[in-house]
């Protein structure tokens, strides 16, 4: 619960600037409807309802990210208890802050942390494919069928089934999640050792 809260209050701090990175991003080249950044921003309070214009496609991230965060935190808790709990000389090493408490090597951390976030992932990304349709709005020629999270869904399921639909892009997904994940669990323990909070 707390590492799905964690997520759902970044997302929805930092959605807007998620909306205008991914129609800067799909911009065609000889195609350009944004010039920029504040020109993206301008553009889209304008033509798309002010402010809820930047929050096109946010419950499909708000409801992929509750299980996607909770999952990756929850699954790196299990992954990191259950090792130093039942190989706690081959997987763990004391605490440089506590020598008392026992803490998984560098690379055991590293990998428990690529583990929790492609099991993550997997089970969040259909929400991701619904969110990047619903963020892209006008630019898709089917915008009228992918106005609300279940017709876009319904959509993309209907039109390119379950692997070349919902899960579309996966494997280069984990390209960029578990890598990102192991970095970020891996220096998130570090930190606590080095903030004295073991």
């Amino acid at each position: 619960m707390a590492g799905s809260m964690a997520g759902m209050t970044a997302v929805i701090c930092t959605y807007p600037l998620d909306m205008v990175r991914v129609r800067l991003a799909f911009q065609v080249k000889g195609e350009h409807t944004y010039t920029g950044i504040i020109h993206a921003f301008k553009t889209i309070y304008a033509k798309e309802g002010g402010f809820l214009g930047f929050y096109r496609g946010l419950m499909p991230t708000i409801l992929g990210m509750a299980p996607y965060a909770g999952v990756s935190f929850f699954t790196f808790g299990t992954l990191k208890s259950v090792g130093l709990s039942y190989a706690p000389t081959l997987l763990g090493r004391p605490s440089s802050d506590n020598p008392n408490v026992l803490v998984l090597k560098t690379h055991i951390n590293l990998l428990c942390g690529g583990i929790a976030g492609a099991i993550a992932q997997t089970i969040s990304y259909p929400f991701d494919v619904t969110r990047r349709r619903m963020q892209l709005g006008t630019v898709l020629p089917e915008f009228e069928k992918c106005l609300t999270m279940r017709e876009t869904m319904k959509y993309v399921y209907g039109q390119h089934g379950i692997r070349k639909g919902l899960y579309r892009g996966l494997s280069l997904n984990y390209i960029r999640c578990i890598p990102s994940q192991a970095v970020a669990f891996t220096t998130y323990e570090l930190m606590k050792q080095f903030f004295h909070l073991n």
